[in-house]
């Protein structure tokens, strides 16, 4: 028996699992998702997301991708999770192996001279959609952001052939600003901001029910949600957390209901830690 049965629950709610099932699409999250979407299905080109850490911009990339699952023969996708190149060449070679092109090649222009004749095959004479997909784009390098600024000035007369997809930190934005003709080349450019506390009370309340939570009853109680609102600020890797914490507490105390005392009492308890 699940240790959650006693929640009425299936699974772990709020786990910190990038898992887009349990993506909660809060205004800002669904404006970010559906206009990436248009973007790569435009071949619009570069497409960059920023929010601070626990804003949901990894949950936001999964949910991506599988807003084209089905779509494998049309679009193609690839993802580099964190960029830590030690030199331009590394940067090239990792995707011209993310790519699939072989063979190895042993200089930088061989690299970038395979790596086009790729995407026109694919994009062009195939018909397909490449899609590169950088998360924690914060830690590209200045070298590395001029190779993704090359890549993008391969295009036909209608559209883009790299379709680049950039979610960072908004330490990123002042270093693309100092690249010359990298801000003119972003076709779409968003910030996540945390949610407010009308919206942490959904998302906890959303990921309960995609958990099995089926009850009448609310489990958590509007004084205990405005609380986490407080304590987390509305960042949802922080809500997540906390609320997993909680789900903990429930379970080894019997209870059945989250109480604002409860959430001071977990809190309390984190403060301990940091």
């Amino acid at each position: 028996m699940s240790i959650f049965t006693a929640l009425n629950l299936e699974r772990e709610p709020f786990s910190t699992s990038p898992d887009p099932s349990f993506f909660y699409h809060s205004k800002e999250h669904y404006t970010a998702l559906n206009r990436l979407e248009i973007a790569i299905r435009l071949k619009r080109g570069l497409s960059l997301v920023l929010g601070d850490v626990g804003t949901g911009k990894t949950t936001l990339s999964r949910a991506l991708f599988q807003s084209f699952a089905g779509e494998e023969k049309d679009y193609i996708f690839h993802m580099i999770l964190t960029p830590s190149f030690k030199s331009e060449y590394q940067f090239l070679a990792h995707l011209t192996k993310l790519f699939g092109i072989s063979p190895f090649f042993r200089s930088v222009i061989d690299h970038r001279e395979a790596i086009e004749k790729y995407l026109f095959t694919k994009c062009v004479e195939e018909q397909k959609t490449v899609v590169l997909l950088i998360d924690e784009g914060q830690k590209l390098t200045l070298p590395q952001l001029e190779i993704l600024r090359t890549l993008l000035n391969y295009e036909t007369n209608e559209y883009k052939l790299l379709q680049l997809v950039i979610l960072g930190q908004m330490e990123l934005l002042p270093r693309i600003k100092n690249i010359r003709n990298f801000m003119d080349r972003i076709s779409f450019k968003y910030i996540l901001n945390p949610l407010d506390e009308y919206e942490t009370g959904q998302m906890i309340e959303f990921r309960l029910r995609q958990a099995g939570y089926n009850a009448d009853k609310k489990l958590f109680t509007f004084e205990a949600v405005r609380k986490i609102h407080q304590s987390t600020q509305g960042y949802p890797r922080q809500i997540s957390r906390i609320c997993h914490n909680v789900i903990e507490y429930l379970i080894s105390e019997n209870g059945e209901v989250v109480t604002a005392e409860i959430i001071d009492q977990i809190i309390t308890r984190e403060k301990i830690w940091n």
